[in-house]
């Protein structure tokens, strides 16, 4: 992995699951309620939908498929995350489902009808925020080549407390995040921000081909 902030991101969550295990402090969240709400506002794209192909960009040990079978939403699964141990340990959990996928190739995914992305965009350790910004972007950017129907994604917001800010971590302008989709990605695009977590949630949907 050339890239250094890809790089960093999978040597960050690499640690993580080492740390804590296949939970969801070893995806960097401070609890399971929190990781379940998370994927329920991500899950507003798709609501309705059935039969449908999901790519889960960052899946870690694959959660957001736990949570999906559970409520019994078919769909055809891929996970990609950038960590190898991450995939590695979501293939043994998820072995016996002949309808999921994992792989840490980017270079190897294909186009789905929709991605989810949850967290991806939160640590930026050490980075400066202007690059950071340009990395979000970026991937972004990859979200919308690799989804046919729409896409979701989340990001910590400018909107929480400053005295609870962690340099660490990179927090987003909604409005910016909102009008940078309307502009580039399609004219269908919500913003969630009234859920109670310091985050918001953009959904962009696309109109049939």
């Amino acid at each position: 992995m050339s890239d250094p902030i890809r790089r960093g991101v999978a040597d960050y969550y690499t640690a993580r699951v080492l740390e804590y295990g296949e939970t969801a402090r070893g995806v960097d969240w401070n609890s399971e309620a929190s990781q379940a709400l998370r994927f329920d506002t991500l899950l507003e794209l798709v609501r309705g939908e059935h039969q449908f192909s999901l790519l889960d960009w960052g899946c870690g040990y694959g959660a957001l498929l736990e949570h999906l079978r559970a409520r019994a939403r078919p769909c055809r699964y891929t996970g990609f995350d950038l960590a190898e141990e991450m995939v590695a340990r979501a293939r043994r959990r998820h072995s016996d489902d002949p309808d999921a996928v994992f792989t840490w190739v980017e270079s190897d995914l294909r186009p789905h009808d929709f991605i989810l992305a949850s967290g991806i965009f939160n640590v930026k350790l050490s980075v400066p925020e202007a690059e950071w910004r340009e990395y979000v972007l970026g991937v972004l950017r990859a979200l919308d080549a690799n989804s046919n129907r729409g896409f979701a994604f989340n990001l910590l917001s400018l909107y929480s407390d400053p005295r609870k800010r962690r340099e660490t971590l990179y927090y987003a302008d909604p409005g910016e995040v909102f009008d940078f989709c309307k502009r580039h990605f399609s004219p269908r695009v919500a913003l969630l921000h009234d859920y109670p977590l310091y985050e918001f949630t953009v959904l962009v949907r696309k109109d049939p081909a």
